[in-house]
């Protein structure tokens, strides 16, 4: 997978960098494994905006994934590698030999034709899916769940993955993308490798136009708001505004979300790094 850079030929061309869909090899999705989506436009359903610059966009069909990969020793074939529109990711297609059919979060280096496994019979090569307790340690890996049973949670999107670097007793100790190291239960399910499309961040939108073709209605800066529709606004000629924060008062960049005293707090062994 590339990126390509499109040539000047017009003003919209000129800083378009997009994916070239090399890895891509059909474009048609598997019919019983889309649903509809609803779009919202940012509105409740009394109608009120409640989520600003979100509106339009081009439809999609929601391509439904197999995020807990729980079809243990039974082998399947990857019949096609596709371009999910609701993901940064690509998905293929697996045909079970029970004759089921799924899509996963294609790693990358999948191609059409591999077969891949489920479960403690499965080998640690890239598609499959094992129980941490059975992946060598050093090893890449994404789709990784945070309960057992519960279906992938981590390391999903575009290029990511984490690294197993421990075991000790019924926990593991895995590096993940954002640079927190974290335990989880080795009873775990995990997918070898890494996720496909790992030069999705070098991509450029290029024009406003694309950007309303996913749905993304203009932004504007809280700065250039009235005192009474932001916290930033107002002021004479182009006041700064103070510390960043949001139209509901909380600073931004730099401020953390997280809620405190989480139980969770106690698997984190080491916090993400700062930006």
């Amino acid at each position: 997978m590339a990126v390509h850079k499109l040539r000047p030929i017009t003003p919209s061309q000129r800083f378009i960098i997009r994916d070239d869909y090399n890895d891509v090899t059909t474009n048609r999705p598997e019919k019983s494994l889309v649903v509809k989506i609803k779009r919202t436009g940012g509105r409740n359903a009394s109608g009120k905006m409640t989520m600003r610059y979100i509106g339009g966009g081009h439809k999609r069909m929601y391509r439904i994934i197999d995020f807990k990969r729980e079809k243990f020793g039974v082998e399947g074939i990857v019949k096609t590698v596709e371009y999910d529109p609701n993901r940064t990711s690509r998905i293929a297609l697996v045909f079970y030999q029970d004759g089921e059919k799924r899509y996963i979060i294609a790693p990358n280096g999948l191609n059409v034709g591999q077969k891949i496994m489920s479960g403690t019979n499965a080998e640690p090569e890239i598609g499959n899916a094992l129980y941490i307790k059975d992946i060598p340690l050093g090893t890449l890996i994404h789709n990784i769940e945070l309960r057992p049973g519960q279906g992938g949670k981590m390391a999903k999107s575009a290029g990511s993955y984490a690294q197993l670097l421990a075991r000790e007793g019924k926990y593991a100790t895995l590096k993940l993308p954002s640079g927190e190291t974290r335990m989880v239960l080795t009873a775990c399910l995990a997918t070898i490798g890494t996720v496909s499309n790992p030069d999705h961040n070098q991509e450029s939108l290029g024009k406003a136009g694309r950007s309303r073709w996913i749905g993304r209605r203009p932004r504007n800066r809280g700065v250039a708001m009235n005192p009474v529709d932001h916290p930033m606004g107002g002021g004479e000629g182009r006041a700064s505004g103070g510390h960043p924060r949001s139209r509901k008062g909380l600073l931004a960049k730099g401020y953390k979300t997280r809620r405190g005293k989480r139980q969770s707090d106690k698997f984190i062994v080491e916090r993400r790094r700062k930006k």
